[in-house]
């Protein structure tokens, strides 16, 4: 079994942070509901209790059962997590005079502490709770403190067993890593084995085992994912593996085509289908955004179903779900959080397609599928290539769809897409796309008067589209691109650009 560090989530907006700077110690981890522990086995190295929007005195805040791992391995509680524990053990947790939010520097560290070693006098650190530790029982020792908290940090003397009351993993915490590596290696002892190479190398074993002489069929959409999953199946079954790439119409201009034509070249064993008639003639005049979501699945299903029958013995549906997918599909307080966003990856499987699933991927985060794919040496045309929702364009023209104004906007996207090749500004971004709006504005060309549409362009910076902000995108280059669009793109006259960030926005319009 790979080691792993369990983190216990309690709800907090930075769990799945701790997660991705663990992993990029090179140290596996996995994030579980704090009230669906995993049981303690050998594998299991190390716990860390996240942060939550709860305070310890609520009534209804998280409990979760100590003694399950405190004392038997090393435990770290963050914000909360070590709120909890000074509370439970018979501390006093009580409101902050002033809401400690915000950077905060470290007036005291406790070097000879193994968790501290490294961590600098004065560092800065980040805090984000309304409470705070006002007493600790007699076995906490203080390790850290700043001007306004004592109790910054603490450990339990007679074990591996501490509490910071600070986010190590956020960005502003400038030894947080340093932190971490202290507690998952020189304390867990977790030997930073977790890399591509050998994660390809566990789970190609695995999905042997998993599907032994079964054959598999994959729907490709060109996406990173989708395309790294096939690979890995590919790699561990062979030609047991059916792939099909659907054109619903809604796919970028050439994009059938050319996926298809870089499909081959990795030996993959793909059948391209047509279905653009099918979804248009669905979709014609709806203009409801969840409709049209709707639509385009149920029909990628009906014709994804009607191809899979022509795989005689077809025991397993791959999938590209990823780890965000998971996390975001499980409540960590079985409240609200659990219906805020659903996964077309994630569950959704249609009754009568009985198919067993398997999905490689689903333990990492989007850029570990990418640095996988660069391990199994998938071409960057498509490690590379931005996130494109799974509906497509249909979820960028706003309004109903129809096929004259997807050739509009492939256009308009393609000119975009390409000009930020042409100027190295692609991979400086992480989505880019256009938005044909239901809108139609006077203009004029020549001598004469026009009437036409407006679209909106919207390129973001993320790290995993959770939260994103927009690009500061050259005037000069933004410039050239509206002037080549309104030039070139039959029926647009105007050119709007997209400044909003997520949240409040979204980064896809519908």
């Amino acid at each position: 079994m790979q080691e792993t560090i369990l983190i216990l989530d309690f709800g907090s907006q930075y769990t799945q942070l701790i997660a991705r700077r663990l992993r990029e110690l090179n140290v596996y981890c996995e994030i579980v509901p704090w009230n669906k522990p995993k049981a303690l086995e050998s594998h299991i190295k190390g716990v860390i209790y996240s942060g939550s929007p709860f305070s310890v005195r609520d009534e209804n805040s998280p409990k979760p059962e100590v003694e399950l791992y405190k004392g038997k391995v090393p435990l770290l509680g963050v914000c909360f997590g070590a709120q909890f524990m000074a509370s439970h053990f018979g501390g006093e947790v009580l409101p902050s005079k002033i809401r400690e939010y915000g950077r905060a520097n470290l007036s005291y560290v406790d070097k000879s502490a193994p968790l501290m070693a490294g961590v600098r006098d004065n560092s800065q650190v980040w805090m984000s709770h309304g409470d705070t530790i006002k007493e600790v029982p007699a076995n906490f020792k203080t390790i850290c403190s700043t001007e306004d908290v004592e109790y910054a940090g603490y450990h339990i003397e007679g074990e591996h067993t501490y509490g910071i009351q600070f986010h190590p993993e956020v960005y502003h915490s400038e030894d947080g890593k340093a932190l971490l590596e202290n507690f998952v290696v020189k304390i867990c002892g977790c030997s930073q084995s977790w890399t591509p190479d050998s994660f390809i190398d566990i789970t190609v074993a695995s999905l042997k085992e998993q599907i032994g002489t079964d054959r598999v069929i994959l729907g490709l959409s060109g996406g990173v994912d989708s395309s790294v999953a096939a690979t890995l199946l590919h790699k561990a079954i062979g030609d047991q593996l059916y792939c099909i790439f659907v054109d619903n119409g809604l796919l970028r201009k050439n994009e059938f085509e050319s996926v298809l034509e870089s499909y081959k070249g990795l030996g993959l064993n793909v059948k391209g289908v047509d279905a653009k008639d099918r979804f248009y003639d669905a979709l014609k005049g709806e203009a409801d955004p969840e409709k049209k979501r709707k639509i385009i699945g149920g029909v990628f299903i009906d014709v994804f179903d009607e191809e899979s029958h022509q795989v005689e013995d077809a025991k397993w549906l791959g999938q590209g779900t990823i780890y965000p997918d998971v996390i975001e599909s499980v409540s960590a307080t079985g409240g609200p959080s659990a219906t805020i966003k659903s996964h077309h990856n994630v569950g959704g499987l249609p009754d009568y397609m009985k198919l067993k699933v398997v999905e490689p991927l689903k333990s990492l985060f989007k850029d570990e599928v990418r640095r996988v794919g660069r391990a199994l040496e998938i071409p960057e045309t498509i490690i590379g290539r931005h996130p494109f929702p799974g509906p497509g364009l249909g979820i960028r023209i706003l309004g109903d769809i129809t096929p004259e104004k997807v050739r509009i906007l492939q256009e308009v996207d393609h000119v975009f897409v390409e000009g930020l090749k042409k100027w190295d500004l692609y991979d400086d971004v992480w989505q880019a796309g256009a938005m044909l709006l239901p809108v139609q504005t006077v203009g004029v060309m020549g001598d004469e008067r026009t009437y036409e549409n407006a679209v909106a362009l919207r390129a973001v910076t993320s790290t995993d589209g959770m939260t994103a902000d927009w690009c500061h995108l050259p005037y000069e280059f933004l410039a050239k691109v509206s002037n080549q669009i309104i030039n070139g793109v039959k029926g647009i006259n105007r050119v709007t650009y997209d400044i909003s960030s997520k949240p409040p926005a979204t980064i896809e319009w519908e």
